[in-house]
């Protein structure tokens, strides 16, 4: 964190990116102070000694690719979140296609699915510990990959349950249309979160941890910024500034979207202003603008079941 910020010209920072930098710095020394110590583990050496995955070194080595000062915010968490968050998100629990079992997304239509635009670059920054460690399948990587980055940016740890297989095509593929559309209501939200076997806390515990961290890119989901100020860290801020800020529709010529009215600086999307306008949805919302250490639990429990839907 410390050496972004001597990297860069002075003249570059204001107030609020100093507040930033301090207010990530302390969330990432929380979390470094609190985590046991464990010994360095020999890079694939159990899993190539017993033919099985010796997943605490694939946690190393994707703690390691993690930061990158020339990815958005300097870090490939977000972006991995995403990925799982998508294998995971087109489960149905009626007839028990999609989810992350499989990794569908490598093929057509799936991975030319407009709501998985970007998501070939997670793909590709996991390649080299896939080569590193053939035996782990792309449907486990691409899961452990995002519980890792969860916990790397100051998140809870998830506990891994490995498993899931590759498919071999294409055919395996649920249909497209299945993730949310950000640009409808509480009913839509409803009806794709329910089509999973999600209640409203659980909804609104995966919508706020997931929009926790990361950005929109007009050239992937055509909407634009971060959510918060802390885009590289897990935590309740987005029911923060959900409460706190004044959201106002952003003039522009691309998808309706809102800004806060202060800065104009960070985003909401019209599926997020839901988890305020919608009685359910915000009466969950403010507890969890109330109570971050419940908000991390419920996250972690709702995170989990999302991505071993169908495994």
């Amino acid at each position: 964190m410390w050496r972004r910020l001597v990297q860069r010209p002075m003249g570059q920072f204001t107030s609020r990116s100093f507040n930033r930098v301090n207010y990530q710095s302390q969330q990432w020394t929380r979390r470094m102070m609190s985590r046991p110590y464990t010994a360095p583990v020999t890079i694939g050496f159990l899993g190539w000694l017993f033919g099985g995955v010796d997943y605490d070194a694939v946690r190393k080595d994707i703690s390691e690719i993690l930061e990158d000062y020339d990815w958005d915010d300097s870090s490939w968490g977000p972006v991995l979140i995403r990925l799982a968050w998508h294998a995971s998100g087109t489960y149905c629990a009626k007839d028990g296609t999609g989810g992350s079992n499989g990794a569908t997304m490598r093929f057509k239509p799936e991975c030319d699915d407009g709501a998985n635009a970007g998501l070939d670059f997670a793909r590709s920054k996991l390649e080299k510990i896939k080569e590193k460690y053939p035996s782990i399948s792309y449907a486990d990587l691409w899961i452990l990959a995002s519980y890792v980055a969860i916990e790397e940016m100051g998140g809870p740890k998830i506990e891994f349950k490995g498993g899931r297989s590759d498919a071999n095509d294409g055919t395996a593929c649920p249909a497209v249309g299945r993730l949310p559309d950000a640009a409808l209501g509480a009913d839509h939200v409803r009806d794709v979160f329910y089509r999973m076997g999600f209640n409203d806390q659980e909804i609104v515990a995966l919508v706020g941890g997931g929009h926790a961290i990361g950005r929109c890119h007009p050239d992937r989901s055509g909407f634009d910024g971060p959510w918060t100020r802390a885009p590289t860290t897990i935590s309740n801020e987005f029911f923060k500034r959900l409460f706190e800020e004044t959201w106002v529709e952003k003039k522009w010529n691309g998808p309706k979207q809102f800004v806060d009215k202060a800065t104009g600086k960070i985003m909401m999307l019209p599926t997020d202003l839901v988890m305020k306008s919608d009685p359910k949805f915000r009466q969950i919302s403010q507890k969890y603008f109330d109570n971050e250490d419940i908000f991390m639990k419920d996250f972690a429990t709702a995170f989990k079941k999302l991505t071993e839907l169908g495994c």
